[in-house]
């Protein structure tokens, strides 16, 4: 999730859909009939902090990253602030980490926050305990590609980074490491190089990648990880990863502006769950996090955070092409759908501390502590 530098005057937000040629680079609202989806404010940042970004949920509640301009490979020593929210947006505790906030995910088996700073160098990530809310900071090693790291995923037992900032072009360093927790530092080991071959979607050709900026990562509904290369425009599936038949898949991204594809960077991609449910996401620029709903909504679609746009849209997953939902923001980043249909009548998702600890009987506990 790369810092931005907002522009100076806020434009009017606006929702549309379905429209036939808009260009996202116009921050004005179209004109627009009626639309399924709702936006509202979720929150606005705290006194003092700034630049909305990673979003995570850990059981009822959300927790945001504020990278507050900070320099995003630490060299200013600054500390940044993690903020949990309550579902209804209230302000409930800030944590203090140490250097630029970036990544954001939920450990599902432990129920521990990862928080991830300096994605450009110097990496460390703090795991914070939210019920008892103490944290633990976890230094790396010498980073093989140069660079720091951005964001994580958590693939069943196995935990994976994405490699931001590499310092080589072309990249023959690994973009997604699987990291493991060993005396207080993450040990990391290559699952995709830089460099790796791989199929374009487009087109079915055999290429060979050279990632540029490695950022967000995710999983989507059938468990391969998403890697968003940001400022390559481009996604990267990542198939059986750390299996033999292991294939990576790049495709590019675009939005139409009349009749012709343009490419577009993204930020954060996220899937939909359930039909019930809404969609958090970040704006560094307008320092808010906004609440995107609608009646109901596919499961299995994807919308993604166009900070090249910017809006927020639903992406192809065929195409490529990124179709504006939310237009009139400034800087898009942090984005997550949040999947209400498993919530009791106390609003908490039945269950899942307890379908985590038997998953945490599988796992080496090790890893994650």
């Amino acid at each position: 999730m790369k810092s931005s530098t907002a522009p100076a005057a806020a434009p009017v937000l606006s929702l549309l859909v379905g429209f036939a040629a808009v260009s996202a680079f116009a921050q004005t609202p179209a004109p627009q009939a009626a639309s399924p989806y709702t936006l509202t404010v979720f929150a606005t940042a705290p006194p003092n902090l700034s630049a909305p970004d990673s979003i995570a949920v850990v059981d009822d509640h959300v927790f945001v990253g504020y990278g507050d301009g900070h320099a995003p490979d630490g060299s200013d020593h600054k500390n940044s602030q993690v903020v949990q929210f309550s579902m209804d947006g209230a302000v409930e505790h800030i944590y203090t980490v140490p250097g630029h906030s970036d990544g954001l995910k939920l450990d599902p088996i432990t129920h521990r926050l990862w928080a991830l700073q300096n994605e450009d160098a110097s990496p460390n990530v703090a795991i914070i305990d939210t019920e008892t809310q103490q944290q633990k900071i976890y230094q790396f090693a010498s980073t093989p590609h140069g660079g720091g790291y951005d964001d994580i995923v958590f693939r069943g037992c196995k935990i994976y980074i994405s490699a931001s900032n590499p310092a080589r072009n072309p990249n023959t360093g690994p973009e997604i490491v699987r990291a493991k927790l060993h005396d207080g530092v993450v040990q990391v080991e290559p699952l995709l190089m830089g460099n790796a071959a791989a199929v374009d979607v487009l087109t079915g050709t055999n290429i060979t990648l050279n990632l540029q900026d490695p950022d967000s990562m995710t999983l989507d509904p059938l468990g391969n990880i998403v890697l968003d290369s940001q400022a390559d425009q481009e996604l990267i599936y990542v198939t059986h990863p750390g299996e033999p038949n292991q294939q990576a898949l790049r495709l590019p991204l675009s939005f139409l502006s009349g009749k012709t594809a343009m490419p577009v960077e993204t930020d954060d991609t996220a899937f939909v769950t359930s039909s019930k449910g809404f969609i958090l996401f970040a704006d560094k620029g307008l320092n808010t996090v906004f609440k995107l709903t609608r009646t109901g909504f596919v499961p299995g679609s994807a919308y993604t955070a166009a900070d090249g746009g910017p809006f927020v849209g639903t992406l192809d997953l065929t195409s490529g092409v990124v179709t504006p939902v939310v237009t009139g923001i400034m800087s898009p980043g942090g984005l997550v759908y949040i999947d209400t249909s498993r919530q009791d009548a106390d609003g908490r998702n039945d269950g899942d501390r307890d379908h985590s600890d038997q998953d945490a009987d599988r796992c080496d506990r090790d890893d994650r502590r």
